[in-house]
């Protein structure tokens, strides 16, 4: 089993920054073993892929809508993924979920087999 926690949301001005931490357990889980993402998701829309960083962190991807502005990381010996946000925008709203996959990164939510529950993101203009 494999539980994550996500923390740090909250409400930001357009332009501000946030940063996402995901925190990860488990009886019997690597978490250096685990690739981790992030998605977001907004009423009535599919979960997106936001971003995703290798086990090792050697290797990192971002969704186009974010390029520049976010960036993930991650620290093994705490278990723990980032999200830093910066100049946000209202269509960043929405919230956001860590994932957590045994093989690679896939672009596609259903790939991923661990979950955390979300943390709300609100931009206001």
């Amino acid at each position: 089993q494999v539980q994550l926690v996500e923390s740090g949301g909250g409400l930001v001005s357009a332009g501000g920054s946030l940063r996402l931490s995901c925190a990860a357990s488990g009886r019997t889980f690597t978490f250096s073993s685990y690739a981790l993402g992030w998605f977001r998701q907004t009423p009535g829309k599919e979960r997106e892929f936001v971003t995703a960083i290798t086990w090792s962190g050697a290797a990192t991807g971002y969704a186009d809508s974010v390029k520049g502005r976010f960036t993930i990381s991650r620290d093994n010996a705490k278990n723990t993924v980032y999200l830093q946000m910066s100049s946000l925008r209202p269509e960043d709203t929405a919230v956001y979920y860590c994932a957590a996959s045994p093989r690679g990164f896939p672009t596609v939510a259903r790939n991923w087999p661990y979950w955390g529950q979300g943390t709300q993101v609100t931009v206001s203009s």
